[in-house]
């Protein structure tokens, strides 16, 4: 039979990821045993490759000019496509979705991940939060404290 269901694509269904948060999810085919775990960062990029700050602000809850606070850029960048789309927003972007979603599965979820993000000090840096270090470029230095404290080092 050629119609209308002959074409169709299978099924997928979403499922929520126990302690992944609002937004991630786990995308399963019907009729499939492929499964594919979907991360934040997968959820918020735009099409043409860059992070979508409409949808990172409607995920997080906040506005354009918290969430540029947030992750220490001017209140108007993310308020102009030309200067969100910029190498350093979206760096800047990217660092703070890395770090969030390194943190999402222990926190509880996401919004607990940014308010652990913002928030709580950290000692290896003085009791610093995560969230100054980003905006002073040491992102990486956040990064490779989480992972020492995945292989079970110390804070």
């Amino acid at each position: 039979m050629v119609g209308r269901f002959a074409q169709r694509s299978p099924r997928k269904f979403r499922r929520s990821i126990p302690g992944g948060g609002h937004k991630a999810h786990r995308l399963i085919r019907k009729g499939s045993a492929m499964t594919k775990v979907i991360s934040l960062s997968d959820l918020l990029y735009a099409p043409e490759g860059l992070i979508d700050v409409d949808r990172m602000t409607e995920s997080f809850g906040m506005s354009k000019a918290k969430l540029a606070e947030t992750v220490g850029v001017r209140p108007d960048t993310l308020q102009r496509s030309a200067r969100a789309s910029s190498p350093k927003t979206q760096t800047r972007l990217l660092e703070v979705l890395e770090i969030l979603n390194r943190v999402a599965d222990w926190a509880g979820g996401v919004p607990q991940a940014m308010a652990w993000y913002r928030a709580e000090p950290l000692p290896s840096f003085g009791g610093r939060t995560a969230e100054s270090l980003v905006k002073d470029g040491k992102a990486a230095a956040v990064r490779d404290y989480l992972d020492r404290v995945a292989l079970g080092g110390f804070a």
